[in-house]
């Protein structure tokens, strides 16, 4: 459930601090007062995309922060390495190049986590989802959350997934001869080429430093020489100073014991003097080498370059290269057994793929029924009494009989009124209409999923009158599980609501601001008598909007009654 927003900055509200109760909260005002930017604050908050035009003027960031109560978050957050606790806070904030940060329990997570959150906690219905129900591609999407058999579509999209890649191989390896022959000769020459370089993983690196040593050889030489001489070859060299330093030590040590640990020091030191020398001279005779070695280093060193550029490859690299070229090339010799096998197996899994479509299409004939008969109930409930709702299975038209979703083709078909023949949405449905029948979807769907808090956007659009009532009723209905939010501008929807909060924009010192608030008793009834009648508010109005309220009241009564009565 959502507890607490706070919004700082974004659009016309500089700062706003909003609590959210149990229930169906409605929020109303003015157009253009900021009822919208709440729900796209909200929107931020569940990783919808955001730009710096959200900013507001003069601001350098905009900054959303919201507190939820949802246990059923735990899991998300223990994979995400967040420690469950009892509120979930998450903020997003956006600055002025667009870019955005998001947070949740303190801990930065990335857009794509926070729609994962975002799909668990919050779900908004906004003033253009009506128009995807004109979307015939997602009317299987609607039927398949409706069903639930998640086991039968998985199955499905498993089967379909491995049938895809041996198509694809097939296709990989299917080419007439002439493009067979050209493509063999091509990895032909590949092969060759990198077989007779006689690669090694890193070798132009240790040939560089090789040769990078010759060519400087006789300055080289000239340090190991003197170096070598003053350590051991010289008459005064330091290993012969050292080991007289020593044995004049230990003369001196018979005669002061404490000069023991020098002696030892001095000859340790001789020691490792003559341990370098050694060194110095080994490594000086090993830079014994002919001009011929030296242009054989070079010569290697120019093939390897030249392939390194040929196949923008390193040698590990090439190598790897050389291994898949000697794979094609066997994989050409025997393309025509492979594929008869290839083909074999593509039957196979045509079948396989066309055995569990049969069982989706199964699957979705019932959920169809079912999701046909709620619908229906549903609209009726919203005053749409002669309403007819029906969910066409009809079969792909395709040879095969299935495609990537199926052997379905999904289509929602309405009659909106008696005596008028079922059609589809996009050709029957009003706009009033296509309000109601995605609210009885909602409903529906709500009693599958455990999303705590849906928002509704307006979703009065297009209704009036007793149809507005009952939009408010259902909306009221749907409360008593749920937390719903609600921006409405008709006064039936209002009415019934549990908590009343408004907005409203005012102007200071040449900057417009937006203010939450709260309303009581009276602020409801005046809000309303506005909602009726504009500035235009009178005893009449006032009393009209508190026998509403009262009426709203009694109808949320007997629905709590009921509810208990179905417990028992």
């Amino acid at each position: 459930m959502l507890t607490e927003l706070h919004i700082e900055n974004i659009a016309v509200i500089e700062r706003a601090d909003i609590e959210f109760r149990p229930g169906m909260t409605v929020l109303t005002g003015e157009t253009g007062a900021g009822k919208s930017i709440i729900v796209d604050s909200l929107g931020a908050i569940i990783g919808a995309r955001t730009s710096r035009e959200l900013v507001r003027n003069g601001a350098e960031k905009g900054t959303v922060t919201a507190v939820f109560e949802c246990s059923e978050a735990d899991k998300w957050l223990r994979e995400n390495d967040i420690e469950p606790e009892d509120e979930i806070i998450i903020q997003r904030k956006i600055g002025l190049d667009g870019k955005s940060s998001c947070r949740v329990c303190g801990t930065p997570v990335s857009v794509a986590q926070l729609r994962e959150l975002g799909a668990i906690l919050l779900d908004i219905h906004g003033q253009n989802d009506g128009r995807q129900l004109m979307d015939e591609s997602r009317h299987r999407e609607y039927l398949d959350s409706f069903s639930g058999d998640v086991d039968v579509l998985k199955a499905f999209k498993d089967d379909y997934k491995e049938y895809s890649s041996c198509l694809r191989e097939i296709d990989r390896l299917s080419m007439d001869e002439i493009e067979k022959a050209r493509m063999a000769d091509s990895l032909q020459y590949q092969v060759n080429e990198l077989e007779n370089a006689n690669l090694k993983a890193g070798e132009e690196d240790e040939l560089t430093s090789k040769r990078d040593l010759l060519r400087n050889s006789e300055k080289l030489t000239e340090s190991l020489d003197s170096a070598y001489s003053a350590l051991f070859s010289s008459d005064d060299c330091a290993v012969a100073l050292a080991d007289e330093a020593a044995a004049v030590m230990n003369k001196a040590a018979f005669i002061a014991e404490d000069l023991r640990e020098t002696v030892s020091i001095i000859e340790n030191a001789s020691s490792m003097l003559y341990d370098a020398s050694e060194r110095i001279r080994d490594f000086r005779e090993s830079l014994e080498f002919s001009p011929e070695e030296y242009d054989n280093i070079e010569t290697r060193l120019s093939l390897l370059r030249k392939l390194r550029r040929k196949y923008n490859m390193d040698e590990a690299q090439m190598l790897e290269h050389l291994e898949e070229c000697r794979q094609k090339l066997m994989e050409l010799e025997y393309s025509d057994d492979m594929l008869l096998k290839l083909k074999k197996k593509l039957d196979m899994l045509t079948e396989r793929c066309r055995a569990s479509a049969e069982k989706l299409t199964k699957a979705r004939i019932s959920a169809a029924k079912q999701l046909e008969k709620r619908i229906t109930d549903e609209l009726r409930d919203l005053s749409m009494p002669s309403v007819k709702f029906k969910v066409a299975v009809e079969p792909v038209d395709n040879q095969i009989g299935f495609d990537a979703n199926g052997a379905d083709e999904i289509r929602f078909l309405i009659s909106a009124n008696a005596g008028m023949e079922l059609g589809r949405i996009s050709k029957i449905a009003s706009g009033g209409e296509l309000s109601r029948i995605m609210l009885a979807m909602k409903t529906v769907f709500s009693r599958n999923d455990t999303v705590e808090t849906m928002i509704f956007d307006e979703i009065d659009t297009g209704v009036s009158g007793i149809a507005a009532q009952r939009v408010g009723e259902k909306l009221s209905n749907l409360s008593v599980g749920k937390q719903v939010l609600c921006i409405t501008h008709l006064p039936q929807i209002a009415a019934i609501a549990d908590n009343h909060n408004m907005i409203k924009k005012s102007e200071h010192g040449g900057k417009t601001y937006t203010v939450v608030t709260e309303l009581d008793r009276q602020g409801r009834r005046e809000e309303l008598a506005r909602l009726h009648g504009g500035d235009n508010i009178t005893e009449l109005t006032l009393a009209s909007a508190e026998e509403q309220i009262a009426a709203a009241e009694l109808y949320k009564q007997s629905v709590r009654i009921q509810a208990v009565a179905n417990e028992h």
